[in-house]
């Protein structure tokens, strides 16, 4: 008899293990279950995970499929054009159509990601459900044009930034158990004002026509969202606040969260601009240190993967 009550212990004990998740979910635990997969795409540095445990998306993922999400990361260069990182998340995204069999996917893109997502939804447009631009230079950033006027291209300058800037990228790349090309020059052209619009002429859709306006809530079919925040410095225990004090001056004369300006953040429906947030609590960094009492970030991403829900998407 014991040993049949140890034997039945132990089936339970495994059960419960192998299905935490939802044997301890008491509430909501359909809340952010959407219909298509969430994939979100980085912004510069790239990386999903540093040497296997340093996550991008701190905390994210996992508050996303505590409610039933099916959440996947990706990864890109650390540094690159709109369009080269682009064609790296297109292939990803094929892949996880692919074996997830799903019809279409829901893209969250940060920063420089949201150009990502974009590209992508131009790309295959009917297996997009809704594009959310997360701290997204949309209209591009100033300060971008600081480094490209320092070291313009086929300078000696250009090429010594470059070297430098690269080699960083492909330390970063490396840890992050990619190989894919690194061009910091390239990613900064990008970014530029003038550069962003000619993107924005090719992938319009959801793009804003006024200078701080929304743009179009629905476009072929796809949902367009985007938010973004206004504080470069949230919490000075947090190392990255004193590189988004610094850069926040400089980046754009609009406010900001320490590189993307609130105006330019904006993207399809917006469903707020002006988050406490800076550029790095967007994505819960660093390991969650935030303003105090601010809106955690992973709570804005199980509110917008529930958003997602209740559009049926």
């Amino acid at each position: 008899m014991l040993k049949q009550l140890l034997a039945v212990s132990t089936l339970v004990a495994a059960t419960l293990t192998a299905n935490t998740a939802s044997a301890f979910c008491l509430f909501n635990c359909d809340y952010t279950k959407t219909k298509y997969p969430i994939v979100l795409a980085p912004g510069v540095l790239g990386f999903d995970k540093l040497v296997g445990f340093v996550d991008y998306w701190y905390g994210i993922p996992s508050a996303m499929k505590d409610g039933g999400a099916k959440v996947y990361t990706t990864s890109a260069s650390a540094f690159n054009s709109s369009e080269v990182r682009g064609e790296q998340l297109l292939a990803q995204v094929q892949n996880i159509l692919a074996i997830t069999g799903a019809q279409k996917v829901n893209l969250m893109g940060h920063s420089h990601g949201g150009f990502s997502i974009r590209y992508v939804a131009g790309a295959i447009p009917t297996r997009v459900a809704s594009l959310t631009a997360i701290h997204s230079p949309v209209k591009g950033v100033q300060g971008a044009n600081i480094i490209t006027g320092i070291a313009p291209a086929g300078t000696v300058s250009a090429s010594v930034v470059s070297s430098v800037a690269n080699a960083v990228s492909n330390f970063v790349t490396f840890l992050a158990g990619n190989s894919y090309k690194e061009d910091f020059l390239a990613s900064m052209n990008s970014l530029t004002p003038q550069n962003a619009a000619v993107f924005n002429a090719k992938y319009a859709n959801g793009v804003p026509t006024t200078a701080c306006g929304e743009g179009a809530y629905t476009a072929n079919g796809i949902k367009n969202y985007s938010w973004g925040g206004t504080s470069s410095v949230t919490n000075i225990l947090d190392p990255l606040d004193t590189f988004f004090g610094i850069t926040g001056l400089v980046a754009t004369s609009e406010a900001n969260d320490g590189l993307v300006g609130k105006c330019s953040s904006h993207f399809g429906k917006v469903i707020r601009d002006n988050y406490p947030h800076n550029h790095g609590d967007a994505i819960n960094q660093l390991f969650g240190v935030r303003g105090l009492f601010t809106p955690a970030p992973t709570d804005l991403y199980r509110e917008q993967a529930n958003r997602l829900k209740v559009a049926g998407l």
